[in-house]
């Protein structure tokens, strides 16, 4: 009987592993419904965002959902400046690498959109800046 008990911990986290499988992918599917049509999307630890016709919004998910968290548009775009996540104004060099955030500058306002890679942060913010010089 001992032997028998001994399986209950493996049989627990065999059961958590599938449930937490079963939320990332419903997550991913409403990623793929959310983005549908987007010409620019990512999803990472820090949310979703998308472009869609020269507006740049981001999301979180949240209880079995996408709720908007702020938004952007192209077409006022002056400066993309790539910051450290969590500490203040400092920003990346080339070589950082982990969790950042974009600052969109433009019309007045200041937008900060995060990201889990500063790679893709990187080239976003190439997109983000052709994109935006199309648009004017």
């Amino acid at each position: 009987m001992i032997h028998g008990l001994l399986w209950l911990p493996l049989l627990a986290a065999f059961v958590l592993l599938v449930a937490l499988g079963w939320i990332e992918r419903r997550r991913q599917q409403l990623f793929r419904d959310w983005a549908s049509g987007a010409e620019l999307a990512k999803l990472d630890g820090c949310g979703a965002a998308r472009l869609v016709e020269g507006e740049l919004s981001w999301s979180r998910f949240v209880a079995g959902s996408f709720q908007p968290v702020g938004g952007f548009s192209i077409k006022r775009l002056e400066m993309v400046e790539l910051l450290s996540l969590s500490s203040g104004e400092a920003p990346l060099t080339e070589e950082s690498e982990g969790a950042c955030r974009l600052r969109l500058v433009g019309g007045g306002l200041q937008e900060e959109l995060p990201f889990a890679d500063a790679r893709r942060a990187r080239t976003w913010m190439d997109e983000l800046m052709a994109r935006s010089r199309c648009e004017l």
